[in-house]
């Protein structure tokens, strides 16, 4: 393609706002935009970028509830009309910043817009990709959101040692097959609960849990944590909310501690209509400490988490699962799938570039 051409662009935008329920055609569109990559086009500071790859992460889903949502993560709501963004990697096509260049590959964290070709300011670049022996796929997953998520919910909050007994819920997902695999690196016992013993089978194989079961067979999950945490719970990463926190509640150990990461099972509901934890008790009596936490405010450690897990990489020692779809048109129902227990390891889409 020569320089100077304008390119046809498919982008998503959001029609309108979804405050519960399953998201559909009517709330995310996809449009055509044209894009010039006429260099004079492209303001001082600012880059033209070809997407590669993006991340599709739950939180995006409370980004388009309305703008008087009480959903409790108090994202910033996407705009009507406007096209969504999210955390992806790209191509550099034309650079008006002197610290990049055309063909280089950045990876953007949290405003690269779903769409084919984009101009973003260059302070929206995260870093510069250019380590070959890390895939692509993996600044998304071990080094992404997602990475991070895990990595501050046990080296900041839970801090896990040897012979620690950790569940995770929402274990074969994007931040459980990770914190998985960083908890057992620490020589913890981990545990994990998911939706199908499909995903049991791969967090065993794939992930090197100790055990886990299936939500959906193992119903009293009150005793199930007897069954798998004889010893009570240490640590506890929290990924799902709900009924699965309240059952955690009555298994911890004195001066356990529980990372509330995410609630995926709380998020397409009005707060009014959520699942109350009724055994808040047990906080005090137990000494235990709940943290919440949003991994914008670790940014200062985000250097370390990247070191390592580059090292825990290279060394074979994290092996994340990847599930790539490919075309943009494919956003919507990627995204729609995080919410089923079908979904698996890191969802990404993978652009026709």
């Amino acid at each position: 393609m020569g320089m100077g051409a304008v390119v046809e662009s498919r982008e998503w935008y959001l029609a309108s706002y979804a405050p519960q329920g399953v998201p559909n055609s009517k709330h995310l569109k996809l449009r055509t935009a044209s894009v010039s990559l006429e260099p004079h086009s492209i303001p001082d500071g600012h880059l033209a970028i070809q997407t590669l790859l993006l991340s599709i992460d739950p939180y995006i889903r409370t980004r388009f509830t309305g703008p008087n949502n009480l959903d409790g993560l108090y994202f910033p709501q996407y705009h009507l009309n406007q096209v969504i963004t999210g955390v992806g990697i790209g191509r550099v096509k034309v650079s008006k910043d002197s610290k990049y260049k055309e063909g280089d590959i950045v990876l953007v964290f949290g405003d690269l817009p779903f769409a084919e070709y984009s101009v973003i300011s260059s302070t929206k670049v995260s870093t510069k990709i250019d380590d070959d022996a890390i895939a692509l796929p993996n600044y998304l997953s071990c080094l992404g959101v997602p990475g991070f998520a895990a990595w501050i919910s046990l080296e900041v909050i839970g801090k896990p040692k040897k012979g620690s007994n950790v569940f995770i819920s929402a274990a074969s997902g994007a931040v459980g097959m990770i914190a998985g695999q960083l908890a057992k690196l620490k020589g913890s016992r981990v545990i994990g609960s998911t939706g199908s013993d499909e995903k049991v089978k791969l967090m065993k194989e794939e992930f090197g849990y100790d055990d886990g079961f299936n939500y959906n067979k193992e119903v009293d999950l009150d005793a199930a944590l007897s069954k798998y945490f004889p010893d009570g719970i240490d640590v506890y990463v929290d990924n799902v909310g709900g009924k699965t926190l309240e059952a955690v509640l009555n298994h911890v150990n004195k001066q356990a501690r529980i990372a509330l990461c995410g609630m995926i099972s709380q998020y397409d509901k009005v707060w009014t209509e959520r699942d109350g934890v009724r055994n808040l008790l047990n906080l005090i009596g137990k000494e235990v400490r709940m943290e919440g936490f949003m991994i914008g405010s670790y940014f200062n450690l985000f250097d370390d988490f990247a070191e390592e897990m580059k090292k825990y990489i290279k060394e074979g020692k994290l092996k994340p699962k990847h599930k790539i779809n490919i075309g943009i048109e494919t956003a919507l129902d990627s995204l729609n799938s995080l919410f089923t227990s079908s979904n698996i390891g890191k969802v990404i889409i993978q652009f026709n570039a």
